[in-house]
């Protein structure tokens, strides 16, 4: 080849690469503003939408575009959180077909959505995506099904079904009579229920907590679109310590970051009639987690006691928020507020946070007295605005429980 034809040819491979680049921008930034709100997505399939579908999609189009860019197939050990999560929506109860239906489903949305925002390059390089597509789905699949196959040799399908019948009675209030006496199958009397509910978790991260939970005697979990419930057997006796020490037992290194990818809500249950009620309270608490970014994982009632009286019903809580409305169009009188709070109602440190003198954040918080009404160096007038701003946030944060 000329010197000439190998620059030709060098600026075609980058030009490609580019486009590809780009695509995959586009393909990226469609799953991270997913929303099942959306017309976009009203075509997507519930069960393929649940609290992996994120980096799950993520790393499924990381993985495609670039055996698309070099045609190296990606390893084994990459897709390894893609195969682990599919074998264990299988465990949960989903069918293998619509496992690997679901595959065919996003590749579906993504190639009705991608032409509408490709550039011209782009669109006549979607018209070369057939063959990897194919060739990415056909390896997928069939590693998938390779998986289900040797786990569905390992485990007793049977036993997975009790399992999914047991947990389903007692978060219901029902006596699981069919299967209580079964040595496969034990059931305790005493539960902690933990209700997980994930941030932003990384590929893997949600599964491997799932197989911590499995591999617990005597524990229950359950699948849900928004997360996970597990009910794990305790010593009435030692409920507190059993509760205490969940953090290291099932999210180890999860918190350690600047917040934590996702929030367990637990409380005791210590009969089994008394499941129902502590499923509700560790929903509630495990929402309160995620809305409000705790820095804990593990996330209890008496650790949130002003902000659950706020959750739990929701009349009061649009009540409280609307009084903060009067700061709606004053960004930094609401800033102002938020970091006098943080800091306990000292003005001296919210003046260095804020960089600015100690008496203008005295200004600012009459100023917040004479819009909202509620002086917030009062200390009963505070707690009102302290609840308003938990209300606000969990409004502003969907807060469903």
């Amino acid at each position: 080849m000329t010197t000439a034809g190998t620059v030709a040819a060098f600026d075609h491979t980058t030009r490609r690469a580019a486009t590809i680049e780009r695509l995959l921008s586009d393909a990226l930034a469609l799953v991270d503003g997913f929303s099942t709100q959306s017309p976009v997505y009203d075509g997507v399939p519930s069960s393929l939408v649940d609290a992996d579908f994120v980096p799950a999609a993520e790393l499924n189009v990381r993985l495609f575009f670039q055996f698309w860019l070099d045609s190296s197939e990606p390893t084994e050990e990459a897709t390894r959180p893609l195969v682990e999560r599919a074998v264990s929506l299988v465990h949960d109860g989903m069918p293998l077909d619509d496992v690997l239906g679901n595959y065919r489903a996003g590749v579906d949305f993504l190639w009705s959505q991608l032409p509408t925002t490709a550039s011209p390059a782009g669109r006549a390089a979607l018209a070369e995506i057939g063959r990897p597509l194919s060739e990415y789905l056909s390896l997928m699949t069939a590693r998938i099904a390779v998986a289900c196959v040797e786990d569905a040799r390992r485990r007793p399908w049977d036993e997975l079904e009790r399992r999914r019948g047991i947990v389903d009675a007692l978060l219901a209030g029902r006596d699981p009579v069919d299967w209580v006496g079964d040595p496969a199958v034990p059931v305790a009397e005493a539960f902690v229920v933990a209700v997980i509910r994930p941030g932003d978790p990384g590929p893997g991260t949600l599964t491997d907590l799932r197989r911590r939970i499995h591999d617990l005697p005597g524990a229950f979990l359950r699948r849900d679109i928004t997360g996970w419930t597990a009910l794990i057997p305790i010593d009435a006796r030692d409920e507190r310590a059993v509760i205490e020490n969940l953090s290291s037992r099932l999210a180890p290194g999860i918190g350690t970051g600047a917040a934590p990818v996702l929030w367990i809500g637990v409380s005791p249950a210590l009969t089994r009639a008394a499941i129902p009620a502590s499923f509700a309270e560790a929903r509630v608490v495990a929402e309160l987690g995620r809305c409000l970014s705790r820095g804990e994982v593990i996330c209890r009632r008496q650790d949130l006691r002003l902000e659950y009286a706020v959750a739990v019903d929701g009349s009061v809580r649009k009540e409280l928020a609307s009084v903060l409305e009067p700061l709606a169009d004053q960004p930094v009188l609401a800033e102002t507020l938020g970091v006098f709070f943080a800091n306990e109602c000292n003005q001296n440190a919210a003046a260095r946070l804020l960089f600015v003198h100690r008496n203008t954040i005295t200004y600012r918080l009459a100023r917040i007295a004479e819009l909202t009404g509620y002086d917030p160096q009062r200390p009963t007038e505070a707690m009102t605005l302290s609840a308003a701003r938990t209300a606000q946030l969990l409004e502003s944060k969907a807060f469903s429980a």
